[in-house]
């Protein structure tokens, strides 16, 4: 995952995506969605989408993905190596929103974030679901809460989307001069 642009200027955001795999052009996927990060107090916050043929959901289960929230950066990066390994028959995309991004976008009627994930999406399940089901018809949408520990697509967009935001911590590029400052302060997740 190169976040070079990203890093030299921290201040605009970004996207990332894998190579669409040959058989994803032709076969029905599934796809999941999870975010990483809180907004705008530090680092970005990155949306992830990781996506496979349905005939290729056991070998996505295979790949032994897991709620990234469970498991070490360490364990992450693993994982994150082993979904780009399989690039044929797996892809991914991430936007990682700057902070600057966020907090400009709050008072404006159009906000950067156009889909629904998080607490808020799972405790109005139906709803969001109803929602989505509108805006892309002729396809079936599944909101859940913990959703990222019940599917396995889920769980790697998890994964994506919190290893972008800890490679986006861990290089964080502050514009103010705060002299010698500590930089173990990590990403918030174990």
């Amino acid at each position: 995952m190169d976040l070079g642009d990203y890093d030299a200027d921290n201040s605009v955001s970004c996207r990332l995506t894998s190579d669409i795999p040959d058989i994803c052009k032709s076969e029905d996927c599934c796809l999941g969605i999870d975010e990483a990060g809180r907004g705008p107090v530090l680092g970005p916050m990155v949306y992830g989408i990781c996506y496979c043929p349905m005939s290729k959901k056991a070998d996505l289960k295979g790949l032994k993905v897991a709620d990234s929230k469970t498991l070490t950066e360490a364990e992450r990066e693993k994982l994150f190596q082993n979904i780009s390994d399989a690039k044929d028959f797996v892809g991914w995309a991430l936007q990682v929103l700057s902070p600057n991004t966020i907090s400009t976008s709050m008072l404006q009627s159009h906000r950067p974030c156009t889909v629904c994930v998080g607490q808020r999406c799972a405790t109005q399940r139906e709803k969001y679901e109803e929602k989505l089901s509108q805006r892309f018809p002729g396809l079936q949408v599944t909101v859940r809460p913990k959703a990222d520990s019940l599917f396995p697509i889920v769980s790697a967009a998890s994964i994506c989307a919190k290893v972008a935001r800890d490679h986006a911590v861990k290089d964080w590029n502050f514009p103010e001069d705060l002299g010698d400052v500590d930089t173990d302060y990590g990403s918030g997740y174990p």
